[in-house]
């Protein structure tokens, strides 16, 4: 049986005298409910609710019994299908229609429970038993009865498609239990709640869920009142601006002031005219143009259209510098602004005679790394000096965002494009010097990789279409010159790596950052205090500050430990800062800064002093070198001996790799004891404790495995260290010195600290190339591959092994 429902409506209450036995045909019916008191049409066309039909229909007064089915979709239902409590109806009328279905009106008369199936063909019969409700007159059913009521009465008025006479209908109905059904046959609500309705005899659990249920239908009419109301609203207010514009626009044609908003547009078309935009960018701008005559001035979308079309007017799409071809002069304005630098210095210069064979050579993607202060930054615009070319840098430090590369799409509200193009935007020009700073401290997270996007900007091979999410037209990056900078290379993703070319820059030696203050940090630093040649306060002719190479010394000696010069530039400026408050005083007397006490003055007592003599005047101690994100250092690795049980202690926040180099170093002294002259069962009663101080720095790496082997050799015979020795090598189980990394830092480091000798695995030998001549003309180096020249190199004296006759157990410990 299909079915289509309206709401029921309400009848005289059911004559008494409609009686039905226990027993009675059954109609299923899908997707409804009917309730005692209710009329309601349905529509009746399976097979075996025809046969019923035609067989009661000619009988005066039929009843039958009314299921509603659990599962619409059963075309053959059986008991279990339906639900248990159901209503005994009386036929009003019955249609036949050409097709062979039927119309009913059926009104319900009274609750019924199935009690079981006499027959099921031709259609179905069941025991059915009255379900009646006991008597409820008390006052708390009348309350219930009212609320219901009143809340009826508000669903009525928000409802304009129901019946003008529902509101007294409610009103006729005194009956507390007639009330609830009657707007429970009216709910909007599902065949399951309604059955639920209709299976609760008793009155006032009737009234309440009925209540629950129409209160919850009376909210959700009431937000759609308030919906509608702000939809009228907003409609009216937008008509009204829009009358109130074409008013406007009325008074100034009278006026003849109407050339305000189209002259507007029509500059901004000849500006696309002559800006010789590629095809593409064309068709987008004139596109955008029209719409923007087809709206009105005032509406937010406008405002976004023509920030866009000036977006694309404003980037530079030919303009371009031409570049300083004259090779010497670039050279000299690198040397101007930097001391050293040679190996980008000379990538600069073969860039430039490059171009200057074939003038199409795209730009190259560099990427400078090396500690901080050593010039990085400031070497992009020296560049972009040297080559005539704009200059345009972005921060990438802490960036997680994607959208900071590609731009956010213009759906968004406040979109832009991304710091690409708004550094093209900034530059004016197609061959900037493009410098991208700290990209090894990109970050992401669900927003988005930044590093992914920047694939594409070095890419030389798709940079010439790059595509911003804001402007979605393709753009042109090939001749851009980009410059990365970074402090490591590990933390950039090796395909962001492999797409550019890698400088290193190391730290500065002592003579190359005097050089450095001489030239250009003292003569800055007096210009910007007010102190340099010319300064109205000093005699003329006479300079108020000299400070002498022999005090600049003594500052990078002993108040900086740093690769780069950024920590020597402030204490140059706090000492020109304290001649400025004397000369601010009134003594404008020259003063000349070049001894330890001239110094102390300003910068109060010394901060770095040399460790290495002191801290390895004791056995067990030994200098190692180690390679950190901002150059080289030296460490010491400390080792004593303690009463234990043979336990091997390791502190100073090692890593896991230093951690294993330790445990092979004493393995390694382990198993040649007597040859270094060590008793075999020298841990049986001990414990041996290797410490690392600067406890707080997390360490790790191989390269201290000949470090630790040579502190412990020297713990266990009495041999000292030699003061000016330091060294770095990973070592074997079988006596080998195995090759390491960073041997250019680690050498300035070692340098840096006073140390005459550094000893290096022989395979690093070829390393020492980069290593500027003044540092290797200055130390003394020994390329070891085996541990026993690493001893020899390092100990004061080889230590001798043991005769064959005393090689003795330990004695036990003496008992009382």
């Amino acid at each position: 049986m299909s079915e289509k429902k309206k709401p029921p409506q309400a009848a005289t209450p059911p004559e008494e005298d409609v009686r039905f036995g226990d027993e009675l045909p059954v109609l299923p019916i899908r997707n409804a409910v009917l309730f005692p008191g209710a009329v309601a049409p349905f529509d009746v066309g399976r097979e075996k609710s025809v046969a019923l039909v035609e067989d009661v229909h000619n009988l005066p007064g039929p009843v039958i019994a009314i299921f509603a089915q659990r599962d619409p979709s059963t075309d053959d239902p059986g008991a279990d299908d339906l639900y248990p409590v159901g209503c005994a109806a009386r036929v009003l009328k019955a249609l036949k229609h050409s097709s062979g279905n039927y119309s009913l009106i059926l009104q319900g008369h009274t609750r019924i429970r199935l009690d079981g199936m006499t027959q099921t063909s031709p259609y179905l019969r069941a025991k059915v038993v009255r379900v009646e409700a006991s008597p409820q007159a008390d006052v708390e059913a009348e309350a219930l009865a009212m609320s219901l009521r009143d809340v009826a009465k508000q669903v009525i008025q928000l409802m304009p498609e129901l019946p003008r006479e529902a509101g007294s209908l409610i009103d006729s109905i005194q009956e507390p239990g007639r009330l609830a059904d009657l707007v429970a046959a009216n709910l909007d609500s599902p065949v399951e709640e309604k059955a639920a309705l209709l299976e609760t005899v008793e009155v006032k659990d009737r009234i309440r869920k009925v209540l629950r249920l129409l209160t919850r239908q009376l909210e959700v009419l009431k937000m759609r009142e308030r919906i509608n109301s702000q939809i009228k609203e907003e409609m009216g207010k937008n008509q009204r601006e829009y009358v109130l514009r074409q008013q406007l626009k009325a008074i100034k044609e009278e006026l003849g002031d109407d050339e305000g908003d189209q002259g507007d547009l029509d500059g901004l078309e000849e500006r696309i005219a002559k800006a010789n935009l590629p095809s593409e960018a064309d068709q987008v701008a004139r596109k955008q143009l029209k719409r923007l005559r087809a709206m009105q001035v005032g509406s937010a979308e406008y405002t976004v259209v023509r920030t866009y079309v000036d977006w694309i007017l404003d980037l530079p799409w030919h303009t371009s510098t031409d570049d300083n071809m004259d090779i010497a002069a670039v050279r000299a304005v690198l040397d101007e602004d930097h001391y050293g630098l040679d190996k980008v210095k000379k990538r600069i210069v073969e860039y430039l005679a490059v171009r200057k064979l074939k003038k199409d050579k795209k730009g190259p993607i560099l990427c400078l790394i090396g500690p901080p202060g050593v010039g990085k930054t400031s070497l992009g615009r020296s560049i972009a000096r040297a080559l005539g070319r704009k200059f345009v840098r972005v921060s990438l430090g802490g960036v997680h965002d994607e959208a900071a590369i590609r731009g956010h799409r213009r759906t968004y509200v406040g979109a832009l494009p991304g710091q690409i193009i708004q550094g093209m935007k900034k530059a004016s020009t197609v061959n900037p010097v493009f410098m991208m700073d700290e990209v090894d401290k990109i970050g992401h997270d669900f927003r988005g990789d930044p590093s992914a996007a920047l694939l594409e900007v070095l890419d030389p091979e798709q940079n010439n279409t790059f595509a911003d999410h804001y402007l979605e037209v393709p753009y042109d990056l090939s001749n851009v010159m980009f410059v990365a900078t970074a402090n490591v290379a590990d933390p950039i993703p090796p395909p962001l790596r492999d797409r550019m070319e890698i400088l290193e820059i190391p730290g500065y030696t002592r003579r190359e950052k005097l050089a450095i203050a001489r030239q250009h940090l003292i003569p800055k630093q007096l210009e910007e205090h007010g102190l340099g040649p010319g300064s109205p306060h000093a005699p003329e002719g006479v300079d108020l500050l000299t400070i002498r190479d022999e005090a600049v010394e003594e500052i990078i000696e002993h108040y900086t430990r740093e690769a780069g010069v950024r920590s020597l530039e402030r204490q140059i400026a706090s000492v020109i800062r304290g001649v400025a408050v004397k000369v601010a005083e009134g003594d404008a007397s020259p003063r000349v800064i070049e001894t330890e006490e001239h110094l102390r003055e300003f910068l109060g007592a010394i901060k770095y002093t040399s460790e290495v003599a002191e801290r390895t005047e004791e056995t067990g101690v030994s200098t190692g070198l180690a390679w950190t994100s901002v150059g080289g250092e030296i460490l010491f690795i400390e080792a004593t001996r303690m009463f234990g049980s043979g336990k091997l202690q390791l502190t100073g926040q090692l890593g896991d790799v230093m951690k294993e180099s330790a445990h092979a170093a004493l393995s390694y002294v382990r198993a040649n004891a007597e040859k270094y002259g060590i008793p075999r069962d020298f841990l049986d009663k001990s414990d041996i404790h290797i410490h690392i101080p600067a406890g707080a720095m997390p360490k790790d790496g191989p390269s201290a495995g000949i470090t630790m082997l040579t502190a412990l050799v020297s713990l266990l015979t009495g041999i000292r260290v030699r003061h000016d020795v330091a060294m770095t090598g990973e070592i074997s189980l079988r006596g080998r010195v195995l090759p390491i990394g960073g041997v250019k830092e680690k050498t300035l480091a070692a340098h840096r600290a006073g140390i005459k000798r550094v000893i290096l695995p022989d395979r690093n030998r070829a390393d020492l190339d980069e290593v500027p001549r003044e540092v290797r003309d200055e130390l003394e180096f020994h390329y070891v591959s085996k541990l026993d020249e690493v001893l020899a190199v390092a100990l004061e004296r080889m230590p001798e092994p043991l005769p064959a006759k005393e090689e003795t157990p330990a004695a036990s410990p003496a008992s009382n």
